[in-house]
């Protein structure tokens, strides 16, 4: 469409102060509604570029939203900013190092993913002043998507009612609209309780909950041969009642996170996982209670979206690496197995090119099975406002996700670039639907069609508050 160039030359010229905010984030990471420097770095920003802003969204702290223009229909640009725990690691090295023994470090890219979005919403604001367009930006800044589901808590408090359409993306090895499938997940406390006592003078009268813990994890185990295979659960023991081997523990906490590829299909598995711990607290004469922690939904797809991004990259092309970040890629390839990089084309079902170290082309839509896909909150953004997501080139190919080599290559120039590139796709995407309202309507016609009718049922009950320190699951 004829409004690309003109809003790609736009996200060229303010680029540096997001690559600054990008670098900014990485040096200070923050975990689950942790994110207070992060999210303040984002409002400053906000603010500096003349956004209305909301702090504290959702009743979230570190949630916060920037909105730009008038009337007329809401673009929402969905960014993130929170880290992992124990990735730290030094930048640009291609070892293993850590800046902080035992620290945070940014191993999914949202300290580019945030940047970059809101990069893309600038871009929005300013070429809808400079040409007099009716329609609202939004860029929403959304703490917590690894393990807290802040969107499934804002899709809750209602802040997305009044958005039109939904735009994000995601930093990776290669370009391209994203597939939307996604699994659906739920994370879930069980909490054992028993009966202490001493372990050889009285050990009959000792009721073991970290035994209950163990015969639970031994029951699910056993339900991995009879459930769907796209389905997965996994678990960590958060409390095994102590450290004391001569005292019976008394509690002992484990911590599910149980995906599938739908929501019923999610539904079904939780059910069948709190049967097994009903099962164990009965063979251990403890007792249990579960508590669901947060949740996530599947992607909803969208095709009128997915073409209207795809035909945004195929202009665009890929991102413009030069020598050096093709040279500085090769050296982390090293670090890698050759299963590493392997995977990162079947995820989109590419055929591997020998000796290509950084992306060098876009993907085609519908990329890839999903048979090597996660779970992410933006599903549930997904079921009330029509979504599009891409995958943004910001590392070298065959790079872990989660991983100390994907921390040490966020502040790369090749980072940089791959941020630069996704924020002009998503701009130049959301001023062709300002510009063409048709677009929109066949959008929400699509996303309408896809639900058929169903009713959404948020995967977070009602009664469930995020993990705030005030809400602590104990």
């Amino acid at each position: 469409m004829r409004n690309s160039g003109e809003i790609w030359e736009i996200v060229e010229a303010k680029r540096d102060a997001f690559y600054e905010l990008s670098d900014r984030v990485w040096e200070t990471p923050e975990t689950n509604y942790e994110e207070y420097r992060s999210s303040d770095e984002h409002a400053h920003l906000l603010e500096k570029e003349g956004f209305r802003v909301t702090r504290g969204i959702a009743n979230l702290p570190t949630a916060v939203m920037g909105e730009a223009g008038e009337d007329g229909p809401v673009i929402a640009i969905l960014g993130e900013f929170d880290a992992l725990p124990g990735l730290s690691q030094v930048a640009g090295l291609a070892e293993e190092r850590p800046l902080i023994e035992g620290g945070n470090g940014h191993g999914c890219g949202h300290n580019l993913l945030g940047s970059g979005s809101m990069l893309a919403a600038a871009a929005v604001k300013d070429y809808l002043a400079k040409n007099n367009l009716k329609g609202r930006v939004r860029y929403y800044g959304c703490p917590a998507e690894e393990g807290g589901s802040s969107k499934g808590f804002m899709v809750r408090a209602g802040v997305f009612d009044d958005v039109d359409i939904a735009i994000s993306w995601h930093p990776a090895a290669l370009a391209g609209v994203n597939n939307p499938i996604s699994l659906a997940c739920n994370e879930i406390n069980f909490h054992f309780s028993g009966r202490a006592s001493h372990a050889s003078a009285t050990p009959h009268l000792g009721r073991s909950a970290l035994d209950a813990v163990e015969l639970m994890n031994v029951g699910v185990n056993y339900m991995r041969e009879h459930m769907p295979s796209s389905a997965r659960i996994h678990y960590a023991v958060t409390d095994t009642g102590g450290s004391a081997p001569n005292v019976v523990q008394a509690r002992a906490t484990v911590r599910y996170l149980v995906r599938a590829r739908d929501l019923p299909e999610l539904n079904n598995l939780v059910a069948r996982v709190k049967k097994v711990a009903d099962g164990a607290a009965l063979m251990t004469e403890t007792t249990v209670r579960s508590r669901i922690i947060s949740g996530d939904a599947n992607l909803v797809g969208n095709t009128p979206l997915e073409a209207l991004m795809h035909s945004q990259l195929e202009r665009l092309g890929p991102p413009e690496f030069d020598e050096a970040d093709h040279e500085t890629a090769r050296k982390f390839q090293e670090t890698f197995s050759q299963e590493d990089i392997a995977a990162s084309y079947l995820r989109f079902n590419i055929t591997p090119k020998k000796g290509q170290a950084l992306c060098d082309s876009i993907f085609p839509p519908e990329s890839g099975d999903g048979s090597i896909v996660g779970s992410t909150d933006v599903g549930t953004v997904s079921w009330v406002v029509p979504t599009v997501q891409m995958r943004g080139a910001t590392c070298a190919i065959g790079t872990p996700g989660h991983s100390w080599q994907l921390v040490a290559q966020g502040k790369l120039p090749a980072a940089h670039k791959g941020m630069e590139h996704a924020a002009k796709v998503m701009a130049g995407t959301a001023v062709d639907l300002l510009a063409n309202p048709d677009l929109i309507e066949a959008a929400k016609a699509d996303h309408r069609k896809r639900l058929d009718g169903r009713p959404f049922v948020n995967p977070i009950p009602d009664d469930v508050q995020p993990p705030l320190p005030e809400n602590t699951d104990v």
